[in-house]
């Protein structure tokens, strides 16, 4: 297999920020969002990195996608906000949030705002691990209310969406920074396979009629994707998701009771200061010790070591910003009809 081709990170992010800037979106907001998108790619979320551009694109030519604005301010007590997106750029609206959530909660100790009516956020990860840099705790949920491919455990018909969350918390080392879905894997990996002629390593989804299968295409034919938990055990994935669409839909007050559809999203997001409760070195004297016994638990067979929630991503993302961010297949190509429409140079790979 011949090595991938590699480019650099700045380019990248430039790239993608002329692309938005070229259909409309002010610099501002257009370098946050190519921020976000390539930060997902440095962690190697391929799904949600700059496989997502065309996408955007096309929902900011239909106007699914608004370019310029601010958010709606529905309810501000300092510690609680909701905020109407209004179909804005959901990877600039939730930095914006995450920024405004850092600041407040060296005041007021935890901050939580809720967001709807957001345009697609990206990979949760990307804040989250922000957040754990700056010494805070940040949990983050989101949802699709116009997506309904998950089915609820028992059923055979799609409902919920995949409604990830993510945590980063600081540990005194390595900060662990999840982020994983109510279901067992993603409407956009589904896509991404069946694309490319693929099928998943085990049936994680089912067909219309309601059998497990591995094949991806089943998402375009009825089919949907299996809560986490899969057959078994899927009655945690499917409470995981309703408390997900409870916290992002419910207090933004925008979900699938208003007929969401397309890309839109409902945003929850929580930032805590360690400092306000035992403090930052109480909290990672614990994190810490915890970490480091998982990371010393012996493994079991055909496992080389035990690594925490984000230690690969947060490490890929260190070797990408040395040597080169190392695209997934197809990403480029899909990418180059666009460039060429709107008179952006694709970016030159690392020589």
């Amino acid at each position: 297999m011949s090595a991938p081709t590699l480019y650099d990170a700045t380019g990248l992010r430039a790239f993608a920020s002329a692309l938005f800037q070229a259909a409309g979106v002010p610099a501002a907001k257009a370098d946050v969002m190519a921020g976000v998108l390539v930060e997902s790619d440095l962690m190697g979320h391929v799904t949600h990195g700059l496989g997502l551009v065309p996408k955007y694109l096309d929902d900011l030519e239909s106007g699914l996608m608004r370019p310029d604005g601010e958010p709606e301010v529905l309810s501000d007590r300092g510690a609680c906000l909701a905020w109407n997106g209004r179909a804005l750029p959901g990877g600039w609206l939730t930095t914006t949030a995450l920024d405004l959530a850092m600041e407040r909660a060296r005041q007021h100790g935890t901050v939580s705002i809720a967001i709807g009516n957001s345009h697609h956020i990206g990979c949760l990860a990307v804040y989250s691990a922000r957040a754990a840099a700056e010494g805070l705790v940040c949990i983050l949920h989101s949802s699709a209310p116009g997506t309904a491919s998950v089915a609820p455990f028992g059923a055979r018909q799609g409902v919920l969406s995949p409604n990830p969350v993510s945590a980063g918390f600081p540990t005194g080392s390595v900060p662990v920074v999840t982020d994983i879905s109510a279901s067992i894997t993603t409407n956009n990996m589904s896509l991404r396979l069946a694309k490319l002629g693929r099928r998943f390593p085990q049936k994680w989804l089912m067909d219309a009629e309601g059998h497990a299968t591995d094949d991806p295409a089943v998402i375009g034919r009825g089919g949907t994707v299996l809560p986490a938990g899969g057959l078994d055990h899927g009655q945690k994935g499917y409470g995981w998701a309703l408390m997900t669409e409870a916290l992002t839909q419910g207090l933004s007050g925008f979900g699938r009771a208003d007929g969401a559809g397309g890309m839109l999203a409902s945003v929850f997001l929580q930032v805590i200061d360690p400092e306000a409760f035992a403090g930052l070195g109480a909290f990672t004297r614990q994190t810490g010790h915890t970490v480091a016994a998982c990371r010393a638990a012996a493994p079991r067979p055909g496992v080389e070591r035990v690594r925490l929630p984000g230690e690969k991503g947060l490490a890929q993302r260190e070797a990408a910003l040395r040597e080169g961010v190392p695209l997934a297949e197809g990403i480029l190509e899909s990418l180059r009809p666009y460039a060429g429409r709107l008179g952006v140079a694709l970016p030159e790979p690392v020589t």
